[in-house]
């Protein structure tokens, strides 16, 4: 004999796996793709990126992967404790990272 709560529970559509969030050094890829200037600094990255880069450690661990990877390219700091990035651009549809 099943109870109100197993009928219930039947109806119900089986529950979706939730996706994994994609790689933060990705998301900042993907964005840059959409960036229009040829540069880009942590402050620009903060105000007009994607949510997850407010603050500065964020912005600065993940552009030092892209660094890595060959997707931002580090220009000579125009005074203390300033960065700047030259966007680099191929010829790729959906840029990974790790390519």
């Amino acid at each position: 004999m099943s109870n109100l709560f197993d009928r219930l529970d039947r109806s119900r559509p089986p529950a979706e796996e939730k996706t994994e969030q994609p790689d933060p050094a990705q998301k900042l890829l993907n964005w840059l793709q959409k960036w229009r200037r040829p540069t880009i600094t942590p402050r620009q990255i903060r105000i007009y990126g994607p949510k997850y880069f407010r603050s500065q450690e964020r912005v600065l661990g993940t552009a030092e992967a892209l660094v890595r990877y060959g997707w931002l390219t580090a220009l000579k700091p125009r005074g203390k404790n300033t960065h700047e990035w030259q966007v680099v651009r191929k010829p790729v549809i959906h840029p990974l990272v790790g390519s």
